[in-house]
């Protein structure tokens, strides 16, 4: 997993009534929206709506997800010009405007409630017992917010404890190994770790601070002048995929896992772990506690974790417009 969450298509006129209307989709947007994204689950919205003729119900004709497996791939595509948009983490999105990328988040994907966590033998109870220990993470990803904001909220700083690199996937199987004490590390290590034995136990979790850990929609400023209406589309093609993925968990899920390149078994503790957010929930989440409480913490906790986030702000960054007009 990379670094980093309804009728059927027969019955799309019903549902397009509703939203852009018929005439709107027959009118398609034919030039591509080319979107980048990284095999994580919380992204699943748009592999449904590829699956199920969603953008095209909604006028897109061509939407070309695009598939990273690091970073610093992504980012350097969407700063060029090759992506449109890009599915990000929150504060992925903060040190890309910090470092003069043209873009601005339009939409809220999701929040990581159990998918992210700290890690830890049995003979470690508390944030405060990380004093002096190793800790396993890699470094620039959400393991590294969520440990900076697990140890400031206990008057602790990074230089607490002693840091280890390590990638995500690994930081869990270190732990196991007896390498090092504590892991922080996201789903499917998470599961993969408590499932090996009775020492290894879930210490803190992303869901103690919701939407520390959170997953947003960026669009490149040049993309939201020229195209507001197929930005509009594809935030309506989110919200009827969700609606889809509630109604029709089990098919869905399947389709997810399939992108991410996993079963949906093995997924299953992820998907419990992850909420997703509808256009109307969006509507109040970007002008609300997402902009005023959420956004805030979490770039304090990028700021702890050395990240780039100056003269970034909820007001300059989140443009709540295109999901206040999408149907």
């Amino acid at each position: 997993m990379a670094k980093r969450r309804m009728a059927k298509t027969a019955g799309w006129a019903a549902i397009l009534g509703l939203g852009l209307g018929i005439a709107q989709a027959q009118a398609a947007d034919s030039k591509p929206i080319r979107m980048g994204t990284e095999p994580w689950l919380g992204y699943g919205q748009w592999d449904v709506a590829s699956a199920k003729g969603i953008f095209a119900a909604n006028g897109l004709s061509d939407v070309k997800i695009i598939n990273f497996t690091e970073d610093k791939d992504l980012n350097a595509a969407l700063a060029s010009g090759q992506l449109d948009a890009a599915n990000v983490a929150t504060h992925t999105a903060m040190v890309m405007a910090a470092s003069g990328l043209p873009i601005k988040i339009v939409m809220l994907l999701d929040f990581s409630l159990k998918a992210d966590a700290i890690l830890a033998d049995k003979d470690i109870g508390s944030i405060a017992a990380l004093k002096g220990k190793k800790v396993a993470f890699e470094q620039g990803t959400t393991s590294d917010i969520l440990l900076n904001y697990a140890l400031h909220a206990n008057g602790m700083t990074i230089s607490d404890v002693n840091v280890v690199p390590m990638p995500a996937a690994d930081a869990g199987t270190a732990l196991i190994a007896g390498r090092v004490p504590v892991a922080v590390t996201y789903e499917p290590y998470i599961s993969a770790a408590l499932a090996h034995g009775s020492n290894v136990k879930l210490l803190y979790t992303a869901g103690t601070d919701p939407g520390l850990i959170s997953d947003v929609l960026v669009v490149r400023d040049d993309v939201l002048k020229s195209r507001p209406d197929a930005v509009k589309a594809l935030i309506a093609s989110w919200g009827a995929a969700l609606e889809d993925y509630q109604a029709h968990t089990a098919a869905d899920r399947a389709i997810i896992a399939k992108a991410v390149g996993d079963t949906p078994a093995d997924l299953a503790t992820a998907f419990d772990g992850v909420r997703y957010y509808s256009v109307s929930e969006n509507k109040a989440a970007l002008t609300g506690d997402f902009a005023h409480k959420t956004f805030l913490d979490v770039k304090q906790a990028a700021k702890n974790a050395g990240l780039p986030t100056d003269g970034v702000s909820a007001d300059t960054l989140i443009d709540p417009s295109f999901v206040q007009s999408a149907q």
